[in-house]
């Protein structure tokens, strides 16, 4: 159910919107109060593909009255595997598909776009879901749209542009898999997402990727966000495997307007990022 505050005005509003195959977000907030004024989730019970994501989103459309008032400002935050990226100097926007043909199926009729990286310099070559970009379009007209792997190694970059030693493994959660980010230094080692169900996958790939990155898991810190808590498996045996684990510190410094239980910093990173 969404939680929502009455009487807003919705022109000054702005409304982050997160979609992947394994449900979506939303969160408005009004800039001048930074407060949360609206905030619903919606999760699916296995992975749909983007034709019944879209179902699925016009349904919360119809329940919604908030989402049916005036036009706010939006942003959509894409969530998949579809990805690579390319450092700027070696990205050329005509052969965009090129990037991605090596590690991803890609058919005639998908559509390639790309988010340009100030930090570092690089380019995040996707796929989006065509099909949910044009029906926000047709709600909303022109509007932004990123990938979440874009805000998660252009911010975590920033907040290691001062480091000087160690190495930073930054694990994102969600339903159906998790991104891992990781930096050493100052620098970005690897992005990358991996689909996973079971604590032993989960796991598996973690190690897999120290492995082939030669990182001690008794030496790097581990960090998690997203769709993680204390009293989950996949934290207790990332905990058994590695010594340093933690969870991101987030402060946006947000109000929450709803009677619910609030949006988290650490769980809804990138939704409540893309709003600031």
């Amino acid at each position: 159910m969404g939680i929502r505050i009455k009487n807003e005005n919705t022109e000054e509003l702005k409304l982050s919107i997160q979609v992947s195959l394994n449900g979506f977000s939303f969160s408005a907030l009004s800039p001048q109060e930074n407060k949360i004024v609206f905030f619903r989730e919606v999760r699916f019970q296995k992975r749909l593909n983007p034709v019944q994501v879209l179902q699925q989103i016009e349904k919360v459309y119809e329940e919604e009255r908030f989402l049916q008032q005036e036009k706010p400002q939006v942003v959509v935050l894409f969530s998949n595997e579809l990805y690579t990226l390319v450092p700027q100097e070696l990205f050329s926007e005509e052969n965009a598909s090129d990037y991605l043909k090596y590690n991803t199926k890609i058919l005639e009729t998908d559509f390639v776009a790309y988010d340009l990286l100030e930090v570092p310099k690089m380019v995040n070559v996707y796929i989006p879901f065509t099909n949910i970009n044009n029906y926000f379009f047709e709600k909303y007209g022109e509007f932004e749209y990123r990938h979440c792997i874009s805000i998660l190694v252009e911010e975590f970059l920033k907040l290691n542009q001062d480091q000087e030693e160690g190495t930073k493994v930054y694990l994102n959660c969600y339903a159906g898999g998790y991104d891992l980010v990781v930096i050493q230094k100052r620098d970005l080692l690897l992005a990358n997402s991996f689909k996973c169900n079971t604590k032993e996958d989960f796991i598996y790939y973690l190690l897999f990727t120290a492995e082939q990155l030669e990182l001690d898991p008794t030496t790097f810190e581990l960090i998690l966000l997203g769709k993680i808590t204390k009293n989950s498996d996949y934290y207790d045996i990332a905990y058994t495997y590695v010594k340093e684990v933690r969870f991101l510190k987030t402060s946006f410094g947000i109000i929450y307007g709803g009677d619910g239980e609030p949006p988290k910093g650490y769980s809804h990173y990138t939704l409540l990022k893309a709003l600031q």
